[in-house]
């Protein structure tokens, strides 16, 4: 009985993708999985039991999708069948969308490996479903302050979730952010940590918009002796109660060359490949420590990720109407504030389409805005177009900011035309956006012949 209904709702939801994607009303990313789990509510813990390694999971406020594709690409290198949310959707129905889409007509799902990354407040649900191998928890940042409420509300469903793993599954944590530091302590088995250790590439003061300032265990605001990302770094409480925990996989010697490459070292080994930022150098050794704990040589890896390509919205690069387009979903302070000063510190980036919505992915309350230091763009940007549903929130904000902005647009088609007006054949222009903001303006580019869909990236 159990092997018929979970075949039926396989079927449900690969018709289900099928006919979402022929008539054109999306990619089949998440509606699948929520047809499939009203015929079967256990299909996607029945689908990852055909898994034949396992999975692994990935979580944290930013660089999630990034990070899941890293371990796809390396996965598939060594010859491995992977089944990933690649589209971004990480919700359970999006997760369970991913594996119908790879299950075959028997009902059974064909792959090796399943990397998903999931939605930090649905990872306790789906650590409960998937029961993964490796549980990857990146960092947290304040987002989406309507539907998630305050850090310490998330790091608790973190907490647990990472509480209820198998006893064989390892959780793989970033020491360098305090609340994520704060839920690894917590835990009865030690997790394997990761972090950077490169002075040269940290600043020495938190940014105003910091979230993780004090210490868990007395309150008192943490010292931070290297600053990296946000509020990720080297700190330590002044009472002794909270420090940061030493990593055992560590980047040093970073090298940023805008969003063209990096470079950094791990544990002897140099890694070179064309992404950019210091955020990324987070994602790929959160990959690489994830890698290496299910025995990818340290070899191997360095020389697949050369060959790595960034995920839709992700530093993509788009070529349009002779311009060079980089598209670089930003979605709260602490990303936005990295993207804005790599673009312009970094890659020395003049153009910008900056979009803004307040769709429910994005979080409909956008006053984090004035968290975010658009100074950095004053007297240094050249075209700044304020685009989005929330453009004139975004016009004001950085007119507070003294950054000449163009005209405000609400339609994606007029950003880009405007975009084309103001900027010369060969320029190179950064679309710097919230997660729907950057779709909208995809999806202009796709309609116009510029890009794929998303889903087929």
């Amino acid at each position: 009985m159990e092997l018929i209904r979970k075949t039926a709702a396989v079927w449900a939801g690969k018709a289900t993708g099928t006919l979402s994607r022929v008539s054109r009303r999306g990619g089949g990313t998440t509606l699948p999985g929520d047809i499939a789990r009203i015929i079967d509510p256990k299909i996607l813990t029945r689908l990852a039991k055909d898994l034949t390694y396992g999975s692994i999971v990935v979580t944290g406020t930013n660089g999630k999708t990034t990070t899941a594709r890293l371990l796809s690409w390396l996965l598939e290198g060594a010859g491995h069948r992977v089944v990933a949310n690649r589209a971004g959707a990480n919700l359970i129905f999006g997760v369970t969308a991913a594996a119908l889409n790879r299950a075959g007509s028997d009902g059974r799902l064909k792959a090796d490996w399943g990397v998903f990354e999931i939605d930090e407040a649905s990872l306790p649900k789906a650590v409960d479903e998937i029961q993964p191998r490796a549980t990857l928890v990146l960092n947290l940042f304040r987002d989406q302050l309507d539907r998630y409420g305050e850090l310490e509300t998330i790091a608790k469903k973190i907490e647990k979730a990472l509480g209820a793993v198998p006893e064989t599954s390892r959780a793989i944590l970033n020491a360098d952010d305090p609340r994520v530091a704060e839920i690894g302590l917590n835990l009865a088995r030690k997790p394997l940590w990761y972090g950077l250790d490169d002075i040269s590439v940290a600043s020495t003061t938190l940014p105003h918009a910091a979230d993780a300032r004090t210490c868990p265990r007395c309150g008192s605001s943490l010292i931070f002796d290297a600053v990296y990302v946000g509020h990720d770094g080297v700190y330590r409480c002044p009472n002794h109660d909270f420090s940061r925990p030493t990593p055992e996989i560590a980047a040093t010697n970073i090298k940023l060359d805008g969003f063209d490459s990096l470079a950094l070292t791990i544990d002897g080994t140099r890694i070179e490949m064309p992404l950019g930022g210091l955020y990324n150098c987070y994602n790929v050794l959160a990959a690489y420590a994830a890698a290496r704990s299910i025995d990818l040589t340290a070899a191997y890896i360095a020389d697949r990720l050369r060959t790595f390509k960034a995920a839709f919205g992700r530093q993509e690069r788009v070529e349009f109407r002779g311009r060079h387009l980089i598209l670089v979903l930003s979605k709260n302070p602490a990303g936005f504030n990295e993207t804005v000063r790599t673009a312009v510190e970094l890659a020395q980036g003049k153009n910008f389409i900056v979009g803004l919505n307040d769709r429910k992915a994005d979080g409909t309350d956008v006053s984090w805005i004035w968290d975010v230091d658009f100074e950095m763009l004053k007297g240094k940007a050249d075209v700044v177009i304020p685009a989005g549903n929330r453009a004139h929130d975004l016009a004001v904000r950085l007119k507070y900011a003294g950054v000449a902005a163009e005209q405000p647009q609400t339609d994606s088609g007029k950003a880009l035309d405007l975009l084309i007006k103001s900027t010369r054949e060969g320029d190179t222009a950064y679309l710097l956006c919230t997660y729907t903001a950057m779709l909208d303006l995809r999806a202009e580019l796709v309609r116009r012949g510029w890009a794929s869909p998303y889903w087929e990236t």
